[in-house]
């Protein structure tokens, strides 16, 4: 609606509304402003999203459980917007944690009260005698954490979070959230591949021509798009003979959207001769001497796969930073043992 020159913005007001009412533990006009939210999301323009998602993440940890899992969700479309995604992380990241343990509590209990078939988190209505079972915090918990896994995945997304993501940390959410799945047998695929992403170097050795590269690797979501990104960087920079993918393959896996076929130029393979799947992370590959070393074969079958990114919004790239002397590869060649297909 305008008045004169100056435009209402029903979701901005609805922002500064929730939070004045968070603040001051208002049940009633929280319950409001969080209907309005909702209500006016989609009339919001980009500049709303900016502003609006470090103000939301801050009043998180001021809110129940369930609300609190959906305005993350919140959050993390606010940065998908532009929102700063440093400053929404760390209450992000805090809410997840918190609801990683009370879904491990709430396996823990469900165990403990005659197991059966968990509930699924997203049913339109849980189970009658859930409450009788589980405490208030953990149910909640469960039938909230893919939501939390959304909210973690826009903040985990950007390299400026990865990074600033402490080992410990991540340590922590990532054997948590291990815990959940292998008790409930339920998957939350995306959050620990985004937990797993690593930005960081990797020095790769080709075997058939006795050369070796030091590389650094950011924001690759799986070994698939490790794959090709080391054929393009090594094959179509002119330092490997082979296949290398089309300009389209290479940029699909980066930062340009969709998907292109593409064909293996390889086979990935650990310096003790395991196979490294491409349907795995790159924190398969293991760390040799303080970086993680990986060995090219040549493919032993051709192999072809839809080339892009397993994370969407996230931003993947491989860049050469120097070449091995022949010295530095055939000494770690040396120690790395043939695969075993």
């Amino acid at each position: 609606m305008i008045f004169g020159n100056k435009r209402t913005a029903p979701f901005s007001d609805a922002v500064a509304g929730f939070e004045t009412a968070v603040r001051a533990q208002d049940a009633d006009r929280s319950q409001q402003y969080y209907q309005d939210l909702h209500r006016y999301f989609g009339e919001a323009d980009d500049q709303e999203f900016q502003a609006a998602g470090p103000r939301l993440a801050a009043v998180l940890d001021e809110m129940p459980p369930y609300p609190r899992a959906t305005v993350a969700v919140l959050v993390g479309a606010c940065v998908e917007r532009g929102a700063d995604p440093t400053a929404c992380a760390h209450h992000v990241l805090a809410g997840l944690a918190g609801a990683l343990d009370d879904a491990r509590a709430f396996c823990d209990r469900w165990a403990a009260t005659g197991g059966g078939d968990f509930p699924d988190p997203r049913a339109e209505e849980p189970p009658e005698d859930l409450l009788d079972r589980v405490d208030q915090d953990q149910a909640v918990a469960w039938l909230t954490l893919h939501h939390w896994e959304m909210a973690a995945v826009a903040m985990l997304n950007h390299a400026a979070v990865r990074t600033s993501l402490d080992a410990g940390t991540r340590t922590r959410l990532l054997r948590t959230l291990r815990s959940v799945e292998e008790d409930s047998g339920h998957d939350f695929k995306c959050l620990a591949y985004a937990l797993l992403v690593l930005d960081e170097p990797l020095v790769v050795l080709h075997r058939p021509t006795g050369t070796g590269y030091a590389l650094r690797m950011t924001g690759i979501g799986d070994n698939f798009q490790l794959h090709t990104l080391l054929a393009d960087v090594l094959i179509g920079g002119g330092h490997l003979p082979g296949r290398a993918p089309s300009a389209a393959e290479a940029a699909v896996c980066r930062d340009r959207p969709g998907q292109v076929d593409t064909t293996g130029s390889f086979n990935l393979v650990t310096p003790a001769g395991d196979w490294v799947w491409n349907e795995g992370t790159p924190s398969d590959i293991p760390v040799v001497d303080g970086v993680r070393l990986l060995v090219l074969d040549p493919p032993p079958y051709e192999r072809s796969w839809p080339a892009g990114r397993f994370f969407p919004h996230m931003k993947g790239d491989l860049v050469l930073e120097r070449v091995l002397d022949e010295a530095e590869a055939g000494r770690l060649l040396a120690g790395c043992v043939t695969a075993d297909g």
